[in-house]
Formats: C-alpha cells, structure tokens, sequence
C-alpha cells in the first residue's frame, strides 16, 4: 500500500507491506506563507508537485514496480480549503490554512446573527475560522470574478484530499470522504450531506463541492502517466481520523493524541454522535460501507509549532531535537508558563483573537525554564481536552495512545503522562497517519478483512508511567489555567 500523508509543513510517502509494517519513506518540506499578521498560505503547486515526488521517490527506494502496489491510501491535513479550474485543474489562488485567521470578522457575525447552535447541531463544530466553510466564503468574495465563475460550474472548491485526488485521477475525481467533509462547517455530520441552509446563508455554489464518499472504498484508478501504470485509489481520510485508525482506536472509549504542528485528541464514541457540553468537536471518525463511526475530537492549534518558535523566532535553539536537552536542563519549569496562542486557542476555548503569552519570569529564569514551559504547554493544553472528553463522554481514560513527530521526545511523553496521571504509549510505527490510511486502502482492497485483523498488530514502543504526584500535578495545572485567562481576549 503506497500512503500519501500531505501534511502542513511537509509531504510524505510511506509504503507499508502487507503486514502493516512500512517498507520505504520519503519526506519533502514545503514553505509557509504568512502574508498579513494571521494569515496562513499554502501554494497549492508546492502540495501537487511534493507529493508527487514523494510518491515517486518511495517506489524507487523500495526497489518497487508501480504493479507491486496494490492500492493508494490518501491522507491529509484537514479544513485547508483550495479552488481550483475544472477545466485545467489549475488553483485560483493560494490554499488558505487551517491555521489562518482571516475569516475570524466573518465567523463573529454568523454567531451576531444566531447561526451557533444551528452549525452544532447539524456540523458538530463551532463557529470558527479553523474550518474550511469561510474559508471558500472568503475566495468568493475577495477573488476577483469568481464568484461569476463558480456560479457558472467552472470552479472546484476542496480540502487538500480533494485536490490530490483530482490530480491523481487525472481530473476525473471531484471528490471527498466523509471525514474531511465534517471538518468543512457546511456538512450535516447526522444526514451526512452538505447543508443546504448553511450553502445559502454564506453563499456557496453547491455544484463547487465534491461527491461525499467512504473513507475506505476504491474510488477510481490514478492516471497511468503518474506511476507508468494505473493504481487503485483507495482510501481518503483526515490526517487525524488516519491516526486515530492507524492507532487502532476501533472500539468506543479509545483514544489518541497526534503531536504534529498542533496536537489533537480524539476519542471514538462509535456509532453515537455526541453532542459536546464542554467545547469539543463532534465529528466522523470515517466512514466504511456506509457505516458512520463518530468521535469527539479536541483541536489544539499549537504544539510542535511552538518548538519550531523557540527554534525561529527566539533562537534559543538549533533544531527541533535541541529542545530536549535544552528541557533537561532544569527539573521544573520555576513557574514560568508558555501560553502559545499565537493563532488563538482552539479546542476548548476557542478564542480566535486571544495571543500568546509568557508569564511567571523571575531574575532566575533562564533560556531552559522557557524551553521547559514550552513543552509543559503542550502537555496542559492536552490535560484541558482530556478533562473535557471525559467529562462528555462520560469515560475515564485509562492510558493515552500517542503519536506524531514530536513523540520521539521522551521528557515531553514523560511530562504528558505527569501531567495527566495516566500512562502514556507511544506508538511503535510513529508514522500513525500514514499507518491509517494504508490500513484503509488494505480494507478496500482486501488485504485486511476486519478491524479485529488490525488491532492486533497494534503494539506501543514504550509505555511512559505518571511519577509526579497528584498534589504537584494539579498545582501546576492550576497555574496554566490563570496563564490562560490572561493570554485570553476576554481577560
């Protein structure tokens, strides 16, 4: 199974064997673009044309014929929303991120006008710039003549699935699977369709959208000129959702937590949408054989970001790894906190206009104590969701499942299950995401026949067990939630 992980700061390209295990990897950066203060773009050509690469890449570090491969799983960073020509295939204008801020005037006049508890109860989500509604919204505004354009049929609006399976096939794929389409704020997550009164009030065309699929099925075949032959194209997931499957979490009541540029916990609820009381996301895990499994999901928009600040912006670091040692220095953080609200707080605060902070400095405090409180941030914004989660779902979790870039940083799995009083397992195949979506694509394809053949081949790399005691924990916890309130908007 050849995986197409296109991800926020870089495309990937892992083939796994028919065991699960992956075989060759190939990893391509692409650039950041930061237009206005906010404002996040990709070029959508750097998405194309890296992940082409990858994909070629892989197979000839493999040593693999293209006729080897047996299906393409595709898997992707969510609520980015691109246009495209459906003639060329061309974009119309930059990706706008899922971390750009740009729509957030537009997200506070829908709720002025009461649209909250509407776009809940239908989308599962809150109102908010993170998802891809707006986003589409802003392009029909903003570029000029196309709005003309959409409303004649010339215009194709998608996530980052979208695009790559429109490319992919050749253009003969308009297309979506069902977990990407409830990241949008315009799909009815319980009907699952697009949401006419909500294509209304903002404007969108619904002839812009893609066809609402499975997350596992095959959909049609790549075109021959990409790989030298026609491969199956098989699975299409949410980078998040892929990990939550590729880390097994079949069952109600799993759960798992990707350490990426941001971090987000979800928990599968099975076949029972729950609506959150706490701010969390409801949303579809996937959907296989037309079967919706559902999950509550809290989106943490800062975490390996932050690293990468320290690295960038205060230069304390020089590279990613650094950090850790850096950490180690010093046994605590001394009190000083890292709120790392540099595009506002997502899940459960969801405060777009709220930014960053640090606090708790003292004559003492030194470049380690600031590297220290980075990490902690991550690890309380997790404490946050999870207290949350457990609350709706009525659960206690007892161990987390992680994953992601960032998880090779043991002080940052030991401070996490600190911070939680639970274990922490990390998984053994790290590239969870990729891991799902060629689990998926296998499942169309028949090289699994159940979820059952799949989690047991599940297995953690190493299991990090709490050691703070209960008293520390929560002191600390409660210092974080004071830092919050004052990096917040309405503090």
């Amino acid at each position: 199974m050849l995986a197409l992980d296109q991800g926020t700061t870089s495309s990937r390209a892992i083939l796994f064997d028919t065991n699960g295990r992956p075989v060759a990897a190939s990893s391509r950066p692409f650039p950041q673009h930061y237009p206005r203060d906010g404002w996040v773009e990709h070029e959508p050509e750097d998405l194309w044309t890296t992940m082409l690469a990858c994909g070629r890449e892989v197979l000839q570090r493999a040593g693999a014929e293209a006729g080897s491969v047996v299906a393409i799983g595709v898997t992707n960073q969510r609520e980015t929303a691109l246009a495209w020509d459906r003639e060329t295939g061309q974009a119309l204008a930059p990706a706008i991120v899922w971390q750009c801020r740009r729509t957030a005037d537009m997200c506070a006049t829908l709720r002025d006008e009461g649209w909250s508890e509407q776009v809940r109860e239908r989308t599962g989500l809150v109102i908010d710039p993170y998802f891809s509604a707006t986003k589409w919204a802003w392009f029909l505004e903003n570029v000029p003549g196309l709005r003309a354009r959409a409303e004649r049929g010339e215009v194709a609006f998608g996530t980052v699935d979208s695009f790559l399976l429109w490319r992919l096939s050749g253009g003969r794929l308009h297309i979506t699977d069902a977990s990407n389409a409830a990241r949008t704020m315009l799909f009815d997550i319980h009907r699952q369709v697009w949401d006419e009164p909500l294509l209304r009030h903002l404007g969108i065309p619904a002839g812009t959208l893609p066809e609402v699929v499975d997350s596992s099925a095959v959909y049609g075949e790549s075109d021959p000129a990409l790989f030298g032959r026609p491969l199956p194209l098989a699975s299409a997931v949410g980078d998040q959702q892929a990990a939550t499957f590729g880390q097994a979490c079949f069952e109600p009541g799993a759960a798992k937590n990707t350490y990426g540029t941001g971090a987000f916990l979800l928990m599968n609820t099975g076949d029972t949408a729950i609506a959150s009381r706490h701010n969390l996301l409801t949303t579809v895990a996937w959907r296989i054989g037309g079967a919706v499994t559902y999950a509550l999901e809290g989106s943490i928009f800062i975490a390996g970001a932050a690293v990468q600040w320290l690295r960038d912006g205060l230069k304390l670091i020089d590279s990613a790894a650094a950090v850790e040692p850096l950490a180690a220095q010093v046994a605590d953080s001394g009190g000083v906190y890292v709120v790392p609200a540099f595009v506002g707080l997502g899940a459960p605060y969801w405060d777009a206009d709220a930014r960053g902070l640090i606090c708790g400095l003292t004559r003492d405090s030194s470049a380690a104590h600031i590297a220290r409180a980075t990490l902690e941030s991550i690890c309380y914004q997790t404490r946050d969701v999870l207290a949350c989660m457990e609350a709706d779902s009525g659960r206690s979790l007892p161990a987390l499942r992680a994953d992601g870039g960032a998880v090779v940083n043991d002080l940052l799995m030991q401070t996490q299950a600190d911070t939680l009083g639970i274990p922490v397992q990390r998984a053994a195949v790290a590239e969870t995401t990729a891991l799902g979506a060629a689990y998926l694509a296998g499942l169309a394809v028949g090289i699994w026949r159940s979820t059952a053949e799949l989690a047991a081949t599940w297995s953690y790399d190493r299991c990090f067990e709490p050691q703070l005691d209960q008293a520390t924990r929560d002191a600390r916890y409660d210092g974080w939630k004071r830092a919050v309130a004052r990096a917040g908007s309405r503090s």
